[in-house]
């Protein structure tokens, strides 16, 4: 279970840095380019994978 929680936290933190990356415009070719709501949501979204990362390995199993 420890490890299936570190996938999704690891995977979480691509998403969110990928949608990050796509409101701020810096990756283009999607209609999330340039929209301020996902330069916002990445970052939470990411953070909440990072949270989720250390609460895992952190975890006793």
């Amino acid at each position: 279970m420890r490890a299936l929680l570190i996938a999704l936290g690891v995977v979480m933190v691509a998403t969110g840095g990928v949608w990050t990356a796509q409101g701020l415009g810096y990756l283009e070719g999607s209609p999330m380019t340039d929209q301020s709501i996902w330069a916002i949501l990445g970052p939470l979204v990411a953070g909440l994978g990072v949270a989720l990362v250390i609460v895992a390995a952190r975890r006793r199993e």
